[in-house]
């Protein structure tokens, strides 16, 4: 019966396997990335066979040594000389090398060991659930290195299985199996701890790949002289390595201690009568073993210090690198001393008579064995003391003093690990000479103000354009797009009253686009069939354009594209004039990837796909993209069947010889999927672009997905990471995603970062220049918010670069807050069309104001430039210290205590409805400062959000009006 059930179970999971690489082959070789899947595969399975092997045959050779060792007779061991044989009595115990161990001494060692070795597989099992089961999205990156198994983190593990108590039972289960049940629970702890070991450095794929192929920095860090590409790329494979060896020798050595201590039924007796010289060679060979992963990670230890957290700052500090970098050479001297004598002792067994006399005889109170470790524990601990004496007495009454080195160190290595010392800083004075013909000269920043925030937009799209229930507006994104407008255009400016000629020009408008996506789960629960879930509900149709400046009739948001549905074709989206169609590439817009697809789908089948809503019927379409896996075949069915646990899929009668599987249609899943190295960006937004002259384009698609990709590392010398899980990110890859056939491509946007300079020698054919993607998308890219708000926040702190100012922290910002509706938060980064105060022309530009901690004023803001050459560049402009300018928290109370506008917003609050205070904007114009503030109205009962109002600030002026042109008009009269 056993071995039938083994049989089935060996069956089930090699069908289980051919069914998961078969589906990951025909996937990848859709999607013409099989190269990138073998070459992390190949990776994979030979880091897993390598340390499973070695594991394996190092804990079952030892295990099986302790068998012969406990088997043969020890009287074989015992020279033939008179003089020895005097020493011994007739006993069999004197046959023995070490002391007897009486039950009260036996029992608490042997639970000891038994603890240690369920600690030790409770924590490599965690450590392997970590790594598999870790995200690869922001703020939550690849899995951190696993911390090497030591006393201190094996007292974390026990803290944290007291708190979750249900944990013990299964803790004291392990140690009582392994008291009882020795001799197999060892063997079969040994299997388990080969397959972790193997696991955890398989899932370490990334590193192992990048250790074989580094790209310099060409920076070298200032405490070792090492090229920081030795920390990023070589470093983190030896503590892995170190993290496996440490636990395997551990293992080993503990199981068969357990092994000899228990054998010889010692526990029923009472009594272990001691270890015989084979036995003990043994155990001082495992012990050395031990003691060299020790001696090793001493001297690996010394690199750890330069992410210490014991000073003012990140890294090493005074006492690292004075107090505690010579012990840890100390200690590694130590330990390999002691590992060679241990060797020895393991080689020699005892060497000579006289030794031999005084560990039988003698019995000394401090066996010699023992004072090499009394040795090791004094130094250690005296470590640990002259490091707390040093920090107490002599770095902390001197601090400044013993660490302005160590700062200068942190401030350069953060501000070059997170791109802060690329920034450009310039000095901005606002002065209060705006004037209306500097608005005029500035229309553009003027008439791309955003008063549309996505929030109040996506309530108004999901009221009045979802259309059906099954579509969901899931995000709106802010981008820019160059419309054809009709424009008065006076032919000659020397005649003022020479009448204007129409004429059509180009307008570059800030706009918010949203996708209108088919959400699966708002489906009416009668309906969810698995024919309506696989082969109806395919895909999104549509979306909808919105300027972010104007309004349409009763304040609703103005579209330039929306609603499915024109007077001439059913299908189409209506825009708001000839001119916006000749502009955007509408066509036939059906999104089958998307951020709401999770489910896959059948296409080319014998049920009709719903297309889109007509009337109170339906259109219906066949999918003639190029995306899908062919399952015109039996065997691919199954297939397919098995890995997607779905086997409707096997016996429906729908398919056909021309039926494809769409699968891992989720954008953000489908490139992690293919390149789960890279971590992405949490904002994915659409691109409606005409690409068909390029190496993009099937007919009748024009959307298109970008999600920014970064690459990073939490091994930068002295980067201090704040509260990310990382110290060193790069935004080096655009991602492009087809809405339509699924296909994606990866362009490599900032060639200087080396990671992706290793990713790119990896996988050659993944990664492709961004000069090659086709000009109408790289119009669109633009600079990560993500990102953004990362470097902003280290910006907050490491902007000074003097040590005794940053010690001080005498100049430390802080991001404003404001009132969105009736809560404070802090501003976020918002997109503007804007000239910058230096440049002649407009620009989309990425905005965060800065204010000090102390102090609600303005002091800084910092943009992020996004178009064309000038992509990446980050300006920090700083406003006068000794000149009061105005901040968002002092703007809001202004708008607050001003009579009119109080009055207005209580009166609203009163009438069964809800004034919502949107986005502060901070515009620099000129050389001047402008904040507008565009006011919701939204019902209780409907949210229905409606734009009522729009207040502008100007030095001490505050205007409310309906619209801003007539608020600007109330300021800066004609």
């Amino acid at each position: 019966m056993l071995k039938l059930l083994i049989g089935i179970f060996t069956f089930i999971l090699i069908a289980a396997l051919i069914a998961f690489s078969g589906g990951e082959v025909l996937w990848f070789a859709e999607i013409d990335y099989l190269s990138t899947l073998l070459i992390r595969w190949q990776t994979q399975i030979i880091w897993f066979l390598f340390p499973f092997s070695l594991s394996a045959l190092f804990l079952f050779g030892n295990l099986h040594l302790t068998e012969v060792f406990l088997r043969d007779d020890v009287k074989a061991e015992i020279p033939n000389l008179p003089e020895f044989r005097k020493l011994l009595t007739s006993s069999r115990h004197s046959l023995y090398q070490s002391p007897a161990i009486l039950l009260p001494l036996l029992l608490p060692i042997s639970l000891s060991l038994c603890l240690l070795v369920a600690v030790i597989v409770f924590y490599y099992g965690q450590a392997l659930l970590d790594l598999w089961q870790a995200e690869f999205i922001l703020p939550k990156l690849t899995p951190l290195l696993p911390s090497i198994f030591d006393l201190i983190e094996a007292k974390k593990l026990i803290d944290s299985l007291i708190q979750q108590a249900w944990k013990l039972i299964p803790l004291t289960g392990l140690v009582f199996f392994v008291l009882l049940q020795t001799k197999f629970a060892s063997r079969s702890i040994a299997l388990i701890l080969s397959l972790v070991f193997g696991l955890i450095i398989a899932g370490n794929w990334t590193r192992i790949l990048q250790y074989f192929n580094p790209v310099f920095f060409n920076q070298n860090e200032p405490q070792f002289g090492e090229d920081i590409s030795f920390y990023i790329f070589k470093l983190p494979l030896w503590e892995i390595i170190d993290f496996w060896l440490g636990g395997l020798f551990l293992y080993g050595l503990a199981a068969c201690f357990l092994n000899y201590l228990l054998s010889n039924n010692s526990l029923s007796e009472g009594k272990f009568v001691g270890l015989t010289r084979s036995q003990l060679r043994h155990l001082y060979a495992l012990t050395a073993m031990v003691t060299g992963t020790l001696t090793v990670r001493h001297w690996l230890n010394r690199y750890e210090l330069l992410y210490s957290q014991r000073g003012v700052t990140y890294g090493a500090s005074y006492t690292d690198v004075n107090v505690q970098l010579p012990f840890e050479m100390f200690l590694a001297f130590l330990g390999t001393l002691i590992t060679i004598w241990l060797f020895y002792k393991a080689v020699t067994g005892a060497s000579s008579l006289r030794k031999t006399r005084r560990l039988i005889v003698s019995n000394p109170i401090i066996p010699l064995p023992l004072i090499p470790f009394i040795v090791y524990s004094i130094v250690l601990i005296s470590s640990i003391a002259a490091m707390e004496t040093v920090q107490r007495f002599e770095v902390q009454p001197n601090e400044l003093a013993r660490e302005t080195e160590f700062i200068e160190r942190s401030i350069s290595s953060t501000r070059k690990a997170f791109a802060l010392d690329a920034i450009e800083s310039k000095t901005f004075d606002p002065q209060d000479t705006l004037t209306k013909a500097d608005l005029v000269k500035n229309h553009l920043t003027i008439d791309n103000i955003r008063l549309w925030d996505t929030r109040p937009l996506l309530q108004t799209n999901r009221q009045l354009q979802q259309i059906r229930l099954y579509y969901k507006f899931a995000d709106a994104d802010i981008d820019r797009y160059t419309f054809k407008v009709e424009a008065n255009i006076n032919t000659d400016p020397d005649n003022p009253n020479n009448n204007p000629e129409k004429r059509i020009i180009q307008d570059r408008q800030q706009v918010l686009i949203a996708t209108r996506e088919l959400d699966y789960n708002s489906v009416p629960n009668s309906a969810k069939t698995w024919v309506n879930e696989h082969l109806v509900y395919t895909h999104g149709y549509g979306f909808t354009i919105s300027p972010v400046n104007k309004m349409g009739e009763g304040g609703l948001p103005f579209y330039f594209v929306k609603d499915i549905g024109t007077a001439k074709d059913s299908g189409d989206l209506r825009t708001s004039t000839p001119l916006i169609r000749e502009t955007i590439p509408i066509d036939k817009p059906r999104i089958y990837y998307g951020e709401l697809t999770d489910n896959y789908i059948m296409t080319s089948t014998k049920v009709r796909e719903l297309d889109f809503p007509s009337g109170e019927d339906n259109s219906y379409n066949t999918y003639d993209g190029g995306g899908g896996i062919a399952i015109d075949s039996r065997w691919r069915r199954l297939i397919f069947a098995a890995y997607l646990k779905d086997w409707q899929m096997l016996f429906t009668n729908n398919v056909t010889a021309d039926t494809k599987l769409l699968m891992r249609r989720n954008i953000t899943a489908r490139v992690k999927a293919i390149a789960p190295f890279l971590n992405y960006d949490g904002d994915p937004y659409l691109v409606v672009a005409d690409t068909l002259n390029n190496e993009f384009g099937e007919a009748n698609n024009h959307l298109y997905w970008i999600l920014d990709a970064y690459t990073n590392s939490e091994r930068y010398p002295y980067s201090d990471p704040g509260q990310n899980r990382f110290n060193y990110i790069r935004n080096s890859v655009k991602v492009i995603i087809d809405a339509y056939n699924g296909d994606v491509d990866f362009y490599i946007s900032d060639r200087r970062d080396p990671i992706i300079q290793s990713w790119q020698q990896i996988f050659p054919d993944l990664f492709k220049e961004i000069t090659n993607m086709p000009p109408q998308l790289r119009s669109h890219i633009r600079y990560p918010e993500d990102l953004f708000r990362i470097q902003s926040e280290r910006l907050l702190t490491y902007h000074m670069t003097d040590p005794q100012v940053f010690y001080n922290r005498e100049d430390q910002w802080q991001v404003p807050t404001e009132i969105y509706g009736s809560e404070t938060q802090s501003v976020e980064p918002y997109y503007l069309i804007m000239k910058l105060p230096t440049e002649k022309t407009e620009e989309f530009i990425l905005l965060s104001p800065y204010t000090p901690a102390s102090r609600p004023n303005l002091i800084a803001w910092l943009a992020a430039r996004s178009d064309d050459l000038e992509y990446g560049k980050l300006l920090l402009y700083k406003f006068p210290k000794e000149k009061l300018v105005f901040g968002p928290d002092q703007i809001e109370a202004l708008i607050n205590q001003d009579p009119t506008i109080s009055q207005q917003i209580s009166l609203w609050n009163r009438a069964g409805s809800k004034a919502i205070q949107g986005n502060l904007l901070v515009i620099p114009i000129e050389q001047s400062l402008l904040y507008v503030e565009p006011l919701y109205l939204e019902a209780e009962k409907n949210s229905l959000p409606t734009l009522a109002r729009v207040i502008v600030v100007y030095e001490n002026q505050i205007v409310m009006a309906e619209n801003l042109e007539q608020a600007l008009q109330n300021i800066f009269p004609s």
